[in-house]
């Protein structure tokens, strides 16, 4: 049994023991003041709520209930107790009530407010009389709806807060699609530029000099299998996204950063006052043009987060260019899950695994055991696109 459920219960257990108190042991209070005990003692369930609402309310039903029936002055005194209060001993249940209409499902809380109206409906009706039947009747009524209201309000707002959430996410998604799709026309801009430039020196020397025309020839046809294994990589996936948005224009001229990049951004993030030391290890070679660029920019967006959240001034990057798989891991020893970017409410992580996830690799994130907080990306490597032309 787990430390939280065994002070649900012992709650559970002191809130029935100070019930008896109050029934028991102060038999000469009022009303009024066995009303205020019941209120303050319906606190202890607040670790029953927590784990399971619907039996919170039966306990406080039960503990209400028999503070009204219990009074001596409920039996003995009848009207009398009825002005002193002891039915507002049931606001503690519309407490209880009002966080289950929050927090519950809709057909839960329809059941719970049923029972509760009966509950009180036919204590009010048993134990008060005449025009006090007619005002704790509808003082319990205003209660119970007030109760509910509050519940109602706070539901549609934590809804709502989910709906926005959920729309944030989708645009932050569909943004780093969008940003990746003008990086990936930069790219094949420039490849269709090589093979231009090819095209042309091939056909100017193709009588002359075969030799120079058949290396042009082999650089056409390698360019043009590299820009098209990455367009299949990548285009599979945004042609799902919406595009509709209109996209400013960036310059096709600058250079899109790679793996290459990474030391002149280490220094930048060097000037930031984070040190990173950089670990290089298997078979450095040119990678895919948007393999390269995803990489950057997961290196990119983790070392920014490191900066502006974790609270430390030292974090590792390690990159392994694997035969089958290139790794990427980004380690710091700051505040761990503790960080604004690693709650919900950031969308740097979120655009890293959108990066990872079009080019069919899979991102890890989250607190180490040993403090700190761990970035982890595998982007699996295509088949060397020179593989086709050497086997023919």
């Amino acid at each position: 049994m787990t430390r939280t459920k065994v002070v649900a219960w012992a709650g559970g257990a002191s809130y029935l023991l100070m019930v008896g108190l109050l029934v028991g042991g102060a038999t000469r209070a009022s009303g009024t003041v066995h009303a205020v005990g019941s209120l303050l003692a319906v606190s202890l369930l607040a670790g029953v709520m927590r784990r399971t609402p619907l039996l919170a309310l039966g306990l406080a039903l039960f503990g209400s209930t028999a503070v009204v029936v219990g009074t001596p002055g409920s039996v003995h005194e009848g009207l009398a107790a009825s002005y002193q209060g002891q039915f507002l001993s049931y606001l503690a249940v519309d407490l209880v009530l009002g966080f289950i209409v929050a927090t519950c499902p809709r057909r839960a809380s329809i059941v719970a407010v049923a029972v509760s109206f009966a509950v009180q409906l036919l204590v009010i009706g048993g134990f008060a009389h005449g025009d006090n039947l007619t005002v704790n009747g509808v003082i319990g009524l205003l209660a119970m709806a007030a109760s509910c209201m509050a519940g109602l309000l706070s539901r549609e707002r934590r809804e709502h807060a989910v709906a926005l959430r959920a729309q944030e996410v989708g645009e932050a998604v569909t943004a780093e699609r969008l940003r990746i799709a003008r990086e990936l026309h930069d790219m094949v801009a420039h490849s269709i530029g090589i093979i231009a430039i090819q095209a042309g020196v091939g056909s100017r020397v193709i009588q002359t000099q075969p030799a120079e025309a058949y290396e042009a020839l082999r650089a056409i046809e390698a360019t043009s299998r590299e820009t098209l294994s990455g367009l299949r990589r990548t285009l599979v996936s945004l042609r799902q996204a919406d595009l509709g948005a209109t996209v400013s224009a960036q310059s096709p001229l600058a250079p899109s950063p790679g793996l290459a990049d990474v030391e002149r951004l280490t220094a930048a993030t060097a000037d930031a006052g984070v040190r990173v030391d950089v670990r290089l290890s298997g078979e450095q070679r040119p990678l895919p043009a948007d393999i390269d660029l995803s990489a950057y920019r997961i290196v990119q967006e983790a070392l920014t987060n490191v900066v502006r959240h974790a609270g430390t001034g030292h974090c590792r990057v390690a990159i392994d260019f694997g035969d089958e798989e290139l790794s990427l891991e980004v380690v710091d020893d700051g505040r761990g899950a503790t960080g604004e970017y690693r709650s919900t409410h950031g969308f740097g992580i979120i655009g890293m695994r959108e990066r990872v996830g079009l080019l069919g690799g899979h991102l890890s994130a989250g607190p180490r055991p040993e403090g700190g907080f761990r970035i982890a990306a595998r982007l699996p490597l295509p088949a060397p696109v020179g593989v086709g032309v050497e086997a023919r």
